[in-house]
């Protein structure tokens, strides 16, 4: 099946054709479909794959840091290859992109689901994490060609972080349950049925236009090198202990960064244009999204061993913990865009990052007895926090940006956020490997010292309006 249709990239936009008369294909709606579809199938094996870890240790064998190692492998891909991935959606065309990633993303996801051993599913999620980093910043692309208004647009990406926000915090309850009832592999195989209906709506949607686009080579391998480095360092640090190997992937972690920015300011067409951190409207929700995932990320990752290591529930119990939340965070994400209407995004994204801010404290009090309602209380405000200033964040990004740089700019942000998702598990899972309690006490005060410092950064940076 081919997503090249006759004038691929030549033809109008359907945001052209909603100027020039209705649009009778359906394009538009299947263009937001497919793109919310994906990521919310992105964002579900995440949250899902966290429940299931003891599951997958208990069957596969493996220590802690394997176990992060299965959660890091994906999110280290996502974030190193998303800016790379954004100038392909600019390049080939966001439809195409997309198509090319949603199609890897299922086979992956198979792969995952049959592993028979740790070693090949943390090889698999690296496939899975590659391609779900190429279909972030194209769904976002898609929907920024398919809206051209500003507020028809805001209102596409409303439904997209719902999307991902109600996967996840609803992850966590369907990954429990099929580990529960089934196998931790079935999360997993939820995909591939997901994946393959996404493609068949995609191919009703609007062929893309093509931007010129450079590719950066030297760019994106120090990008991986860093990332990759870093969060071995971090991983292996909080197990092992500063070793010898720990430390050079501190130092080599350290010198490809210090070549990243090098290669990046010497290149006349550089993946990662710098100047567009001169813009607050782009550093903000770059430096607020990083915090925002880590918290979240970290967070889930957190409770979700906490309920079952600690509190000896199911993995379907520790997934129930959850609900509250997923259907509070699906709410508050399609009302932000409403609040940012009338309050202005600033207001609205410093009052998404203090309540999440509140969340993290309150989750940090709670113990191995408290009584399950009393730790689902403050895991609603952790989840209404980033569903309040996720979607806010991302208009104010893509409102800041030329559309022919949409596909980038939605890959910078993307690509900060599983870098804040990443490197949290990472520490956090180091804070665990010694004592839990006071380790997860840490985990959870660290992810609130990081959301309070960028609603202060917020206020201070953007404008009232």
């Amino acid at each position: 099946m081919s997503l090249t249709r006759s004038g691929e990239g030549t033809g109008p936009t359907t945001g052209e054709r909603g100027r020039n008369g209705p649009d009778t294909t359906g394009s538009t709606t299947a263009a937001l479909v497919a793109a919310v579809l994906g990521f919310f199938v992105i964002t579900l094996d995440v949250s899902g794959v966290n429940v299931a870890l003891p599951a997958v240790g208990d069957d596969l064998g493996g220590s802690l840091s394997g176990l992060q190692w299965v959660a890091d492998s994906y999110t280290l891909m996502f974030a190193a290859l998303m800016l790379s991935a954004g100038a392909l959606s600019d390049a080939v065309g966001a439809r195409r992109a997309y198509g090319w990633g949603l199609a890897v993303f299922t086979l992956a996801s198979l792969a995952c689901g049959v592993a028979p051993t740790l070693g090949a599913l943390t090889a698999a999620r690296v496939v899975q994490g590659s391609a779900a980093a190429v279909m972030v910043p194209t769904s976002l692309a898609l929907i920024r060609q398919a809206y051209p208004d500003a507020q028809a647009r805001a209102r596409g990406i409303a439904l997209w972080t719902v999307g991902g926000a109600v996967a996840i915090a609803a992850g966590p309850l369907l990954g429990g349950l099929l580990t529960t009832e089934w196998s931790w592999r079935a999360v997993f195989f939820l995909n591939v049925p997901a994946g393959l209906a996404g493609f068949l709506i995609l191919l009703r949607a609007a062929p893309s236009p093509r931007h010129p686009a450079v590719f950066d080579p030297p760019g994106q391998l120090t990008a991986v090198v860093t990332l990759a480095a870093l969060t071995f360092a971090v991983i292996e640090g909080g197990h092992d202990g500063l070793t010898g190997t720990v430390l050079a992937a501190a130092g080599i972690a350290v010198l490809a960064g210090a070549g990243f920015v090098a290669v990046e300011a010497r290149r006349r067409t550089p993946m990662l244009p710098l100047e567009l951190f001169r813009r607050r409207g782009v550093s903000v929700p770059v430096v607020a999204g990083f915090a925002c995932n880590a918290a979240f990320y970290g967070g889930v990752f957190v409770l979700s061993l906490f309920f079952q290591e600690q509190r000896g529930q199911s993995a379907f119990s520790a997934g129930l913990m959850f609900v509250p939340m997923a259907v509070i965070t699906a709410h508050f994400n399609y009302f932000s865009p409403r609040a940012v209407a009338r309050y202005g995004p600033r207001a609205v994204i410093v009052a998404g990052l203090l309540v999440g801010t509140a969340g993290c404290c309150g989750l940090a009090a709670v113990g191995a007895g408290t009584p399950w309602w009393l730790i689902a209380l403050p895991m609603v405000p952790l989840g209404i926090g980033g569903s309040l200033a996720m979607p806010a964040l991302t208009s104010l990004m893509l409102d800041n940006v030329a559309a022919e740089r949409a596909g980038t700019a939605a890959a910078l942000l993307n690509t900060s956020r599983q870098t804040g998702g990443a490197l949290s598990i990472a520490v956090f899972g180091a804070l665990l490997a010694g004592d839990f309690m006071p380790g997860m006490r840490e985990s959870l005060l660290l992810a609130a010292a990081l959301l309070a410092g960028n609603a202060l950064g917020a206020a201070l940076l953007l404008p009232r309006r």
